[in-house]
């Protein structure tokens, strides 16, 4: 699979990775205390993180060009639509669990730190995988058009946190006390070490996100396989995640046809990967831009012009459902539409 290939000096690596443990340190400095996070305060965090993830790419441009520069927003870009969807099944966690507003936060800050470690992990088998067996884009290409699909058919499909394979079995393993104790994850209960449910969601978080992962990360290798750009892209885009799930939490009912646009998103990432190993080869990175900055508009364009004369309910849904979004049940998912959540 023919791809940008530049050398990346092993003190580029350390500061770029100097960069990311400074940003989340300042985060979580800024957010130490337990409290609700606002949207204007997630408004200016947001522009904060993507002010810096749209400079990185700035920085590529003066050190390697236009092309790699090019190729890094696109997959930036394809990230943060993507993590659109995080933000629907985050939503429906902490409304499945009933997590008090305060902690939220704290427990997208670890999530994310997780899922920065399952993408490294991932981008790095995965590229290698691609590199050296070239039938591999034709398995990935097929799982992304195959992923696209589910998405745009399963919008009704029910979503359990309670029944994830990964939170089962730590309820089974570490022992559990059902109810919060402040934002501690562990408390002892009468000389006992025990998890908290605040644990429990976080154990749902990560497991959601880490089927999140094999998506993103997929997709962006279809992109490039070069493997610094592929962990910049989602670096940057994740680290935004919290500021935009506050951002976003109120407005998720507005985003009805959302998961259309990252459907076609996926399956297109399919294609292309696909067409990689062909005489066709790889597609322009302006065309592929072009289709996802396309695809995103029209996506969110769609839902917002239809939400907004619906009275800004999601289509199919009645006002109480609409009320789910803000806290009440659960909000309308581009992967779990219509799921109404229990208590554990």
């Amino acid at each position: 699979m023919n791809d940008l290939s530049f050398t990346v000096p092993l003190w580029v690596w350390a500061a770029v990775s100097l960069v990311i443990a400074v940003m989340l340190a300042v985060d979580l400095i800024a957010h130490r205390d337990n409290h609700v996070i606002g949207f204007k305060e997630a408004a200016v965090w947001s522009g904060v993180w993507i002010a810096i993830g749209l400079a990185f790419g700035l920085v590529l441009f003066a050190w390697q060009g236009g092309e790699v520069s090019s190729t890094y927003y696109a997959g930036y870009l394809i990230e943060k639509a993507l993590s659109i969807d995080n933000v629907f099944v985050f939503a429906l966690v902490f409304s499945f669990f009933a997590v008090p507003d305060a902690y939220q936060h704290k427990v997208l800050f670890w999530g994310v730190i997780g899922a920065l470690v399952f993408r490294l992990v991932f981008i790095f088998v995965g590229a290698e995988l691609l590199q050296l067996f070239f039938w591999t884009a034709y398995l990935f290409g097929a799982f992304l058009i195959w992923t696209g699909y589910k998405m745009a058919v399963s919008k009704d499909e029910e979503v359990h946190p309670d029944r994830n394979v990964v939170v089962r079995l730590v309820k089974k393993i570490v022992p559990t006390d059902p109810t919060f104790h402040g934002g501690r994850f562990f408390t002892k209960i009468n000389g006992r070490r025990v998890a908290t449910l605040l644990f429990v969601a976080l154990v749902a978080i990560e497991a959601t996100d880490l089927i999140f992962a094999v998506d993103s990360v997929a997709a962006i290798l279809a992109i490039t396989t070069n493997t610094f750009l592929v962990w910049t892209a989602n670096a940057f885009a994740v680290l935004g995640l919290r500021s935009l799930y506050f951002c976003l939490a109120g407005l998720l009912r507005r985003f009805a046809y959302l998961h259309y646009g990252l459907a076609v998103l996926l399956a297109f990432a399919g294609v292309k990967l696909i067409l990689s190993e062909t005489p066709v080869g790889k597609l322009p990175i302006p065309l592929t831009l072009g289709v996802i900055v396309a695809t995103i508009t029209v996506s969110i364009g769609w839902s917002l012009v239809v939400t907004r004369d619906d009275g800004g309910t999601t289509p199919g849904t009645d006002g109480a459902e609409a009320d789910q979004a803000t806290g009440a049940g659960s909000p309308p998912s581009a992967r779990s539409h219509g799921t109404e959540p229990r208590r554990p």
